[in-house]
C-alpha cells in the first residue's frame, strides 16, 4: 500500500518547481492533494491532471496570495470543505530577489519576509487550528533552504526569512509535540527549478554553481519531493523539529575538501 494513502494534504506554491514535484510525488504515494497557487490557473491545472494520472483519488486546485492572512483562511476553508479535513500541510511558497543590501527597498524586503515567514507561519497556524480542533494530530512540512545556515550576500532578505524558517519549525516543534503534530522542514540546495532560472540555462554559471557542490550536481525537484514524502509518512513518526538538508553536501564546508587549514 502507497505510504500516504487516504491522507489530505495542502501544498502551497504548488504550481511549479517543488511544489508541483511534490504533489505528485504526494499523489503517487496515494495522497489527496490540494495545489495552491498564486496568479497561475493554468499551471496550476497541468500540475492537478499530473496529479490525477499519478494517483490519489481526489485532488483539487485553490487560489491564495499566502502573506494575506483573508486568503490563507480561505484557503483552509476551501480545502477542509472539499476533503472534509486535513492531514498534512507543506509550506513551500517562497520568492527571492537579489540586491545589494545597502540598496535594498524595504517594500521589496517586507515582500519577501511576508511570502517566505509570515506566510508560512499564517498557514502553519491554520493547520494547527485544525489539527487540534479535530483531536488527531497532523503534519506540518517546511520548504526551507540551504540559506537556513548559510549565509547569502545580496539576499538579505531571503536568508533572514530561512532563518527564521528554523526557529519557527522548532518552536512549533517543541510546542505541540506532546499533542501528535509534527513539524519538521527540508532544507534544498541548489536545485533545477524555475527559481533559479538566472543559472540553469547557462552553462558557464550553472559549472560555477557546480562546482561548490561535492557532489557535483544540481538536484531535481523530485528529489527533494521524496524527502518531504518521506517526513510526511509514518516511516518518519519519531521525527521532530528537524530540518533535513538535502543539497549534495553543501552544507558540509565544501571549500574544505581541500584542506588549507594550519
Amino acid at each position: 500500500m502507497a505510504k500516504l494513502t487516504g491522507k489530505n494534504v495542502l501544498i502551497t506554491g504548488a504550481s511549479s518547481g517543488i511544489g508541483a514535484a511534490t504533489a505528485v510525488r504526494f499523489a503517487q504515494d496515494g495522497a489527496n492533494v490540494a495545489i495552491n497557487y498564486h496568479k497561475d490557473k493554468d499551471e496550476a491545472e497541468a500540475v492537478r491532471v499530473r496529479a490525477e494520472k499519478a494517483g490519489g483519488s481526489k485532488h483539487l486546485i485553490v487560489q491564495a496570495d499566502v502573506s494575506h492572512e483573508n486568503e490563507v483562511k480561505r484557503m483552509f476553508a476551501t480545502a477542509i470543505s472539499e476533503f472534509g479535513s486535513l492531514d498534512v500541510l507543506v509550506n513551500n511558497s517562497g520568492i527571492q530577489a537579489a540586491s545589494p543590501s545597502d540598496q535594498l527597498e524595504m517594500v521589496d524586503f517586507d515582500r519577501i519576509l511576508a511570502v517566505n515567514l509570515r506566510g508560512a507561519f499564517m498557514c502553519a497556524r491554520e493547520a494547527l487550528r485544525h489539527f487540534l480542533s479535530r483531536g488527531a494530530g497532523g503534519v506540518i512540512l517546511i520548504n526551507s533552504s540551504v540559506h537556513e545556515i548559510i549565509p547569502k550576500p545580496t539576499y538579505v532578505s531571503y536568508s533572514i526569512s530561512k532563518g527564521g524558517i528554523e526557529n519557527l519549525t522548532k518552536t512549533l516543534a517543541l510546542e505541540y509535540a506532546s499533542r501528535g503534530i509534527r513539524v519538521n522542514a527540508v532544507g534544498p540546495g541548489a536545485i533545477v527549478t524555475p527559481i533559479n532560472e538566472a543559472w540553469i540555462n547557462d552553462p558557464k554559471k550553472r559549472g560555477e554553481v557546480e562546482s561548490h557542490i561535492p557532489m557535483g550536481r544540481a538536484g531535481t525537484p523530485e528529489e527533494i519531493a521524496s524527502v518531504f514524502a518521506f517526513l510526511a509518512s509514518d516511516d518518519a513518526s519519531y521525527i521532530t523539529g528537524q530540518t533535513i538538508f538535502a543539497c549534495g553536501g553543501l552544507t558540509l564546508y565544501p571549500e574544505f575538501r581541500t584542506s588549507w587549514s594550519s
